[in-house]
């Protein structure tokens, strides 16, 4: 990212905190905490950037450029949370050499949190997922697929907890209807379940149960269809109890997140940042520090991975 990208971004998100009434003086006392949501979707095994072929991305992507950026974030943040939204897997040769070894082994050189499943993490069936999750140190998350008496039962978690700075953050999965996308027998006896359901089920169950601050949904539902389709959006307006929906599967990169009034009339935001690491999401979210109250989210800064640009 050039320097004037960063400065301007940042003179952007300053004004909206400004415009929403961010009590700026209670930040400086220290009686707020931040807390920073990095993520990626879709990254479909895009070890390397894109080849230098005159192509529309051309030398974007790639997992060292990608960590440049992580690192330097952490370097000058201290409560970062770094998320991904599934198809990990499947897109370049890497994928077919290697089997997802690589993906995984770098992700957790990376220090990402958690991820929920794609539809192409499947692609080398349930066995070749298990085979590689222990070079995953971090869990993946679903509520909606049922997965008893398949290879992957026991091995994926509903939802996982974070306390950052006394913040808790409660994160979860759900996925995309596996028929007609993954042939049958690479997922045979994975039942999927209604997402809104088990998602709105999940959401209050770390609200109210466990007492998350901030709840996070890592979605590979997809943005939105104009076909019936549950996507994003229709999670959105439907959810209760849910702070943020990152989304995958569409490789929609939006060039801010969206807000919706979800079924309680509360605000839920949701983001996407399109695919093969091109981007990350970043967004920003400040916490009154007796009440905990969510006081407002910054613009995400949307990272190009770029070498000299």
């Amino acid at each position: 990212m050039k320097r004037s990208e960063f400065i301007q971004k940042s003179i952007t998100a300053t004004a909206l905190l400004a415009a929403n009434g961010f009590p700026y003086e209670a930040f400086a006392k220290g009686d707020a905490k931040k807390i920073t949501i990095l993520h990626t979707n879709d990254q479909h095994s895009r070890i390397e950037p894109f080849p230098m072929d005159g192509g529309k991305y051309q030398g974007l992507g790639g997992f060292a450029q990608r960590a440049a950026h992580v690192n330097q974030i952490r370097a000058h943040e201290k409560n970062v949370l770094l998320l991904d939204s599934g198809d990990i897997w499947q897109g370049t040769p890497y994928f077919n050499k290697y089997g997802g070894e690589l993906e995984f082994k770098l992700m957790t050189e990376m220090g990402y949190a958690a991820s929920t499943l794609g539809n192409h993490d499947f692609d080398n069936g349930m066995e070749g997922l298990v085979k590689q999750m222990p070079l995953a140190n971090f869990p993946f998350l679903n509520c909606n697929y049922n997965f008893t008496n398949t290879p992957l039962q026991g091995k994926i978690e509903t939802d996982k907890v974070f306390e950052i700075d006394g913040i808790k953050v409660g994160v979860f999965g759900v996925g995309i209807e596996l028929k007609g996308l993954v042939p049958a027998k690479l997922c045979e006896g994975v039942q999927y379940n209604d997402p809104i359901a088990n998602s709105n089920r999940t959401a209050a169950h770390l609200k109210n149960d466990l007492k998350c601050d901030l709840v996070i949904c890592l979605s590979h539902l997809g943005y939105k269809y104009d076909e019936k389709k549950v996507s994003d959006m229709d999670l959105a307006y439907q959810s209760k109890n849910i702070d943020l929906i990152l989304g995958g599967h569409t490789h929609t990169f939006f060039n801010h997140p969206e807000e919706y009034a979800n079924a309680d009339g509360e605000k839920v935001i949701v983001n996407q940042v399109g695919h093969a690491g091109i981007y990350v999401g970043r967004l920003d979210f400040y916490f009154e520090k007796v009440s905990k109250k969510k006081l407002t989210p910054s613009l995400p800064m949307l990272i190009k991975s770029a070498s000299g640009k």
